[in-house]
């Protein structure tokens, strides 16, 4: 079995190329066979809310929905901090495919068991 990566995103509609970049390394690991979860924090957490993957896309890049449901394909998650998601009114009800929304302990449980991989 393949280390667990974790791709930190802190972006969404604030900064498009910010919030893409992660998927892209993220989608990449996941289609290579490598355990994948980009865990979404801030302003990253509404990724996680249907509609919004959508309307990211940053000329050149490849669409940001188009590399969420790629990573989710192949066997990759997100995950919305709880502490970021709760302070804007997100639930884990209703989110996209492969969202999640976790505490800091298993953030934790999973630096410890793999690795993180800072993309900004």
């Amino acid at each position: 079995m393949s280390d667990l990566l974790l791709f930190p995103c802190s972006h969404g509609e604030d900064d498009p190329e910010r919030a893409t970049v992660p998927f892209i390394a993220a989608a990449t690991a996941a289609v290579s066979g490598q355990r994948a979860v980009v865990v979404c924090t801030v302003e990253a957490a509404w990724l996680g809310v249907p509609g919004t993957l959508e309307r990211i896309e940053v000329p050149g890049m490849p669409a940001l929905a188009d590399l969420a449901r790629q990573l989710v394909a192949s066997g990759g998650e997100l995950w919305l901090c709880s502490a970021c998601a709760v302070k804007r009114g997100i639930t884990g009800e209703g989110l996209v495919e492969g969202a999640t929304i976790v505490g800091a302990a298993r953030i934790v449980e999973a630096l410890l068991e793999g690795r993180a991989i800072t993309l900004t």
